[in-house]
């Protein structure tokens, strides 16, 4: 099993991040996703679901074009 992998510059939204987290298991993953986003937006059962649908399982980020400023 590979280790699985969060983009955040993949996930739509308002706010902007760059930043990237991997774990060798899911539910290492969704916890470290989950802290980065609670500063942003409230800890719900639907934001999990979202951080969840966004996981890869890869070791490298995915190319992504630089963000305009």
């Amino acid at each position: 099993m590979g280790r699985k992998f969060i983009d955040c510059r993949e996930i739509p939204r308002k706010t902007k991040w760059s930043v990237a987290i991997s774990a060798d298991s899911e539910e290492e993953l969704l916890e470290a996703a989950v802290q980065r986003a609670v500063r942003v937006h409230e800890d719900t059962p639907e934001l999990r679901q979202q951080i969840k649908t966004a996981f890869k399982e890869r070791t490298q980020p995915a190319e992504v074009p630089p963000r305009s400023a």
